[in-house]
């Protein structure tokens, strides 16, 4: 078992930074929030638990995050769900569970729909779909509205980091060509949802009404009462690497 620190070029010259470590089956693909990277607290423990129990794993920066080429400003959600495909045809072989994290949770969803054969499980970490129309868009006043408009963007204080967020014409034009939650979302596969009860960033409601969007009869919801959005500390840890093992448990049973 190796583990590596490489980078895939895309189809229109891109490239993105990726971890990858080899491992049995099935793999874990990681995909992070909005403005984080393969660096965060819950892609390294991840990469720790599939180095240690054998398991292979990938992580990504997708397009203007960490050490992938471009701007932020450049990518949306769109370009990131491209990221994800072609780091699943590309760096990882046979069944994939694929855990997205917040923005990450968008990605996955629709990563999923488009490569259901490779998929045999899902875990949303405060899934956030839609969140650029419902959360971002919903909530701005109609003078920041109007500056998005005439401007084409607009700063926000940014709750993780000194830099501010920078919300776009285009983040939130390509979001509504990407919205899932308006009806039905087409994927039978298990999928587990964890969501901190008092996250700030994205209301559990989300992952509730989420659970019922999704065709899937095998979707559990896991509300950590004093989890924020993050769910990043030990204890909620060792919570996702329990659902992990559930699942591959899950997977064994079927096979």
């Amino acid at each position: 078992m190796t583990s590596q620190s490489l980078i895939l070029t895309c189809p229109d010259g891109a490239t993105i930074a990726y971890d990858k470590v080899e491992g049995m089956s099935p793999g874990i693909f990681f995909l992070h929030g909005l403005n984080s990277d393969r660096g965060g607290t819950k892609a390294v423990s991840l990469r720790t638990y599939c180095q240690n129990t054998g398991r292979a794993f990938v992580s990504i920066d997708m397009f203007g995050h960490g050490e992938s080429s471009g701007e932020f400003q450049d990518g949306g959600i769109s370009r990131w769900t491209e990221n994800a495909i072609s780091a699943l045809d590309h760096l990882t072989a046979g069944p994939q569970i694929i855990i997205g994290s917040s923005m990450g949770g968008w990605v996955m969803l629709r990563a999923a729909l488009s490569r259901p054969d490779r998929i045999i499980g899902l875990i949303g970490i405060a899934a956030a779909p839609d969140f650029t129309e419902d959360l971002i868009w919903n909530s701005l006043t109609e003078d920041q509205k109007q500056a998005i408009d005439e401007d084409g963007f607009i700063e926000q204080p940014n709750d993780y980091s000194e830099l501010p967020t920078v919300i776009s014409a285009h983040l939130v034009e390509d979001g509504r060509n990407c919205l899932l939650m308006r009806g039905p979302i087409d994927i039978d596969t298990p999928v587990r949802l964890l969501h901190g009860q008092q996250d700030t960033d994205v209301p559990y409601a989300t992952s509730l009404q989420l659970a019922e969007n999704l065709v899937s009869k095998n979707v559990e919801v896991l509300l950590i009462k004093d989890g924020d959005h993050r769910l990043s500390r030990d204890e909620d840890l060792r919570r996702l690497t329990a659902v992990i093992d559930g699942l591959c448990a899950l997977q064994s049973n079927l096979v």
